[in-house]
């Protein structure tokens, strides 16, 4: 890992974490697996504060432990890893897809669960059934056989997984629900890989919970603070079947459902909906069938992509036909031909589609950052592999000062090589061919690490902001929230005005500059996001195809 990876993971603990959960996990980052004593005695924080930090980062799937590596008896040891600490940055982007596909419901079960870490099937439901019913009007409730119903569906389309058999076990014997396994003492060997279906069977399997009812809402009286109290020792103690049986949120499905979306509007723009529909029903037929590193999907016929369209694209046969072979012909390449039986075969190409979507956001870059023609140079570069410095002129129809102005700043920003071919064994300039080239999965790791080096800085920009008016934000908060209990006990216009008008025009002013400012910078570190989602799919892409 590097350091702008170890900098945005620090600042990603921090802000959700805290500045304590920031210093371990940081400390962890960097110096690998270790044991409790050495943590706290590098870290300088005390033993109580140490174990509370490893518990946040092994709820949140950011730490592993395992026994040492000195053998049987030897303290345990705990490690972090950068990838789950990133994920954090694209919790956003997980929440709004299960709200698209499952409206609010999945939407709430997903941040939910992205926000405990891991909980049982029983007190999500309640808890997100407790959530929707606050949000509706008087006198209607959610009722908890629906909530149930759509985390049975995320389940089946395993968005949700159960957590690993032995991190289940640790935590039967716990008085709460969500409490994570206790660091510090030596625990028997843990599975640090992710759970998958081939490796545990009961992955994907809804237990039979025994819940009926309806959400609640919550008592904002002072009176009802005695009646909670009372009922929670009750809901405690009651049993639905699911006890032990954790669930988590699987990343990487929804990261290949981003891949299949990524794919399907890069047809789309560069072709037109009816075609990204096309690969869209494609990628939907074999999203069982196509394992995840697949370099592409199954082949599938033309009549079975004929009969599987949606009603509403109603395509004749011959015409799926022509968009077929066009798709094919295209030089993208996202769809290949694998056969002629069935109408004939085909396979969306993931690998090649992710690699083609990469060069595109290099060229993107280098446009954006050195103009069309440095662009012009690059795709040149890309296309041809290698060329002298008089090819690169001639081809590009630049004039030979600005082509050689333009190489050596891409050169420069090594996002262009520079390959030297020696005629004779001396090197002697005059006998050596300097031929320009680029590499393209190097250039799309350095342009990775500046994204990462990008994000920091938002999230930094964004903390200062608001520690530069955390003033004037907590007396807004302050504010609304008198509102709120004021509406709901019924005050009337007058008092609300009087309220409302203890914020004067220039504060009003001033929190609306700094709402918008923030929302930018929001804005603006998912976009950059999609660019690291894209790249890093590509670099795993190249990893898998390799080995």
């Amino acid at each position: 890992m590097t350091a702008q990876e170890v900098r945005l993971c620090g600042l990603l603990l921090r802000e959700h974490f805290g500045e304590v959960v920031e210093k371990v996990g940081t400390h962890l980052l960097r110096g690998g697996a270790q044991n409790l004593r050495i943590i706290i005695h590098e870290t300088g924080i005390s033993l109580d504060l140490v174990k509370k930090s490893l518990c946040v980062l092994v709820q949140h799937g950011a730490c592993v432990f395992s026994p040492g590596r000195k053998g049987p008896g030897s303290p345990t040891e705990y490690r972090t890893s950068c990838d789950q600490i990133l994920r954090i940055l694209r919790y956003p982007r997980y929440i709004y897809t299960a709200k698209t596909l499952y409206g609010d419901t999945g939407e709430l079960i997903i941040e939910e669960l992205l926000q405990r870490g891991d909980m049982t099937m029983s007190s999500t439901v309640k808890t997100v059934a407790d959530r929707l019913t606050q949000n509706m009007e008087e006198g209607r409730s959610m009722d908890y056989t629906e909530v149930s119903s759509a985390f049975s569906k995320l389940v089946e389309t395993h968005f949700l997984q159960r957590c690993p058999p032995m991190a289940s076990a640790v935590k039967k014997d716990s008085s709460t629900p969500a409490a994570p396994a206790i660091p510090g003492a030596p625990a028997a060997p843990v599975s640090t890989a992710p759970p998958t279906a081939e490796s545990f069977p009961d992955c994907y399997k809804v237990p039979h919970v025994t819940l009926t009812g309806r959400g609640k809402r919550q008592l904002s009286s002072e009176d009802g603070e005695d009646q909670r109290n009372a009922k929670k020792a009750k809901i405690d103690s009651e049993t639905h079947g699911d006890e032990g049986i954790y669930w988590q949120v699987n990343f990487e499905r929804f990261h290949l459902h981003f891949r299949d979306q990524a794919i399907i509007s890069a047809v789309a723009n560069k072709l037109d909906q009816t075609s990204s529909e096309i690969v869209r029903t494609m990628l939907r037929m074999s999203e069982v069938t196509t394992s995840p590193t697949a370099t592409c999907t199954k082949p599938l016929s033309a009549n079975e992509i004929f009969r599987s369209l949606p009603n509403s694209y109603n395509i004749p046969r011959p015409i799926l036909d022509q968009y077929l072979t066009l798709l094919v012909d295209d030089p993208m390449e996202f769809v290949g031909k694998a056969g002629e039986s069935g109408g004939g075969m085909y396979v969306v190409n993931l690998h090649r589609a992710l690699a083609n979507l990469a060069r595109a956001t290099l060229e993107s870059v280098v446009q954006e950052r050195f103009g069309s023609r440095s662009a012009r140079i690059f795709r040149l570069l890309l296309r041809k592999r290698h060329l002298e410095q008089k090819q690169v002129e001639d081809f590009a129809m630049i004039p030979a000062k600005e082509a050689k102005d333009m190489l050596y700043t891409l050169l420069s920003q090594n996002l262009v090589q520079l390959q030297e071919i020696p005629k004779t064994p001396d090197y002697a300039p005059s006998r050596t061919f300097y031929l320009y080239t680029v590499n393209q999965l190097p250039t799309a790791r350095m342009l990775l690490q500046n994204c990462y080096k990008t994000v920091a800085n938002l999230i930094e920009r964004r903390l200062f902001e608001t520690k530069d008016s955390k003033r004037l934000l907590e007396k807004s908060q302050r504010i609304e929230a008198i509102l709120a209990s004021l509406q709901a006990s019924g005050a009337e216009p007058e008092q609300l005005t009087e309220v409302e008008e203890m914020i004067t025009a220039p504060e009003k002013q001033q929190l609306e500059g700094l709402r918008l400012h923030i929302n930018k910078l929001d804005s603006a570190e998912n976009q950059v996001d999609e660019t690291m989602f894209l790249l890093e799919s590509y670099i795993i892409s190249t990893g898998t195809s390799t080995s």
